[in-house]
């Protein structure tokens, strides 16, 4: 369990590093926006509580916001996908035929389940996050290109990374 834990710790650290120092300063064509740091939450293992992940999830938000002066958004957001995340993982999989420690991945998902689980995490996230962020419907056409285009951007790198993740993987088998 100490190694659970440590690896979480890690991936904070990396994911949240190459969030501000990188992520954020990439702005395609003013509009899109990846939050890679998603990635934490997504693959936060499947037998850990629920209030264990509602909490991770706030203060990688949390820590995001520090660094990105945007005074909560990221903390509320990451919360309300660390909320869900629990029963889409109940829809896409039964929790008692995993082993202890499991991450979500294609292997333990599938390819489809693992793409679908992953869409709406993100859509979920980056929903909640626009909304925060815009608090008015002033123009709904930016608002919408913004929040498809981030969301497409970050489902192509978390992807990205799950495919080099378990290319790594398998190398080590």
């Amino acid at each position: 369990m100490i190694r659970a834990w440590r690896s979480i710790a890690v991936n904070i650290v990396v994911f949240v590093l190459l969030q501000v120092f990188v992520m954020n300063n990439i702005h395609l064509f003013g509009i899109v926006i990846s939050f890679v740091y998603l990635y934490i939450i997504l693959k936060l293992p499947v037998d850990i509580s629920r209030t264990s992940i509602i909490l991770i999830s706030f203060f990688t938000g949390l820590i995001i916001d520090v660094f990105s002066n945007t005074f909560g958004m990221h903390a509320a957001a990451c919360t309300v996908a660390g909320f869900v995340r629990t029963p889409l993982l109940d829809r896409f999989v039964d929790v008692r035929e995993v082993t202890d420690g499991s991450i979500p991945s294609y292997k333990l998902f599938g390819l489809g389940k693992f793409v679908r689980y992953t869409v709406l995490v993100v859509s979920i996230h980056h929903i909640a996050l626009f909304a925060i962020e815009s608090f008015s419907f002033f123009q709904p056409a930016l608002m919408i290109t913004r929040l498809l285009s981030s969301i497409l951007f970050t489902l192509l790198l978390i992807f990205i990374l799950e495919a080099l993740n378990f290319s790594l993987f398998r190398r080590g088998e």
